[in-house]
């Protein structure tokens, strides 16, 4: 066998010498190291790459910063139009707000110390103002006394919506009012 002559000055012909003989040094150099391709990276990369990579980053801290962000409150125009606030009427029936009602006359006690003192006191606007004002009114049963409309006054019913200037009720015949 015919082998082309080594480089002696290469490190790798050098060590592979010193453990082999000659002609297997030889053999095993051209073999495995000197038809052996040698890929290399280039050391810094393109523009086009670092652009790229810019891009990538910056799309990957934006899908981050927008998984972890908090969902917007819907607008009153948005609320309006998925429906969130109309009541259908097949579920407006007073029978059913009647356990809403049982509901508020507890948070009434609690709220206004009468259920945890077992004291019957009387209610005024002195001692319990704050707390009728800030109080919410849902499952309440009103009954119109003053109103510049007079079909309006003595209307009873369940609070089922209590807005800024509105209470909608629910009447004991399953009619839905909006008394102002």
């Amino acid at each position: 066998m015919t082998s082309s002559p080594a480089p002696t000055n290469h490190i790798a012909h050098t060590l592979l010498a010193r453990a082999h003989s000659p002609d297997t040094a030889s053999q095993q150099f051209t073999e495995r190291i000197k038809q052996k391709p040698l890929f290399l990276r280039p050391t810094s990369p393109s523009a086009a790459d670092n652009r790229s990579r810019r891009r990538h980053q910056r799309l990957r801290k934006k899908e981050y910063f927008l998984k972890h962000q908090r969902p917007q409150p819907l607008s009153a125009r948005k609320k309006r139009s998925s429906g969130l606030y109309d009541l259908p009427k097949e579920e407006c029936k007073y029978a059913i707000f009647k356990g809403l009602h049982a509901l508020w006359v507890g948070y009434m006690q609690e709220i206004l110390d009468l259920k945890v003192s077992g004291r019957s006191g009387l209610v005024t606007p002195a001692s319990h103002g704050a707390k009728l004002v800030s109080a919410d009114y849902h499952g309440a049963e009103v009954e119109v006394v003053r109103s510049q409309c007079a079909s309006r006054v003595g209307v009873k019913g369940i609070v089922v919506r209590d807005t800024k200037f509105t209470f909608v009720i629910v009447t004991e015949k399953d009619e839905v009012k909006s008394e102002l």
